[in-house]
């Protein structure tokens, strides 16, 4: 006999007690993120360091920060490895202990071991609907960024190619400048 599964509403999953593992609010259900290796754990505090450098005026930057989002008509709550958020879209003086409460600007995803980039594309693709307005997705074994956004295909970049947006002002930043502040070892 299958058992019925129990739907959350954002309330009770908000109201989850606080453990090691975060879990993500996916059709009802509170689901585990994947558990971080290494690499990944390099690159996300490369992305700190170089991101948080950047945006000191202009927004605020957290790893592993959920967003209270919406997904096929259901209350989804993702947390994404990075997030970055305006002072424009939400001010320097809001600071409550909760998910982000508006789409922010960029999200960024770090492929783990096991998952896919095709996983991930789907998440970045329901981020975008959502109203994400900018995706990244990192790859550490094939040293690459791709960045979605809503109205055009990905572009995956590698190397010294700048990763410029206009969302996102003043950014100079490169693969090869993440994967260097990472110290990963050549692959």
């Amino acid at each position: 006999m299958v058992s019925p599964v129990t739907r959350l509403t954002l309330e009770e999953f908000l109201a989850l007690p606080e453990t090691d593992v975060a879990y993500e609010l996916i059709d009802g259900q509170a689901i585990p993120k994947m558990s971080p290796k290494g690499f990944h754990s390099a690159v996300q505090a490369a992305l700190i360091i170089l991101l948080q450098n950047w945006c000191q005026e202009k927004g605020r930057i957290y790893p592993e920060w959920a967003i209270s989002l919406s997904r096929n008509g259901q209350e989804w709550i993702p947390v994404p490895d990075l997030t970055y958020v305006s002072f424009d879209r939400l001010n320097a003086d809001w600071m409550l202990d909760e998910p982000c409460p508006i789409p922010p600007e960029l999200a960024i995803e770090i492929i783990s071991p096991g998952q896919s980039f095709g996983d991930l594309t789907e998440k970045a693709t329901d981020y975008l609907k959502a109203g994400v307005s900018i995706v990244w997705i990192i790859d550490t074994r094939g040293r690459s960024v791709t960045i979605f956004h809503p109205n055009s295909l990905p572009q995956t970049i590698r190397g010294e190619t700048s990763i410029a947006d206009a969302l996102l002002p003043e950014l100079k930043l490169t693969p090869q400048q993440i994967f260097q502040q990472a110290q990963l070892p050549d692959s």
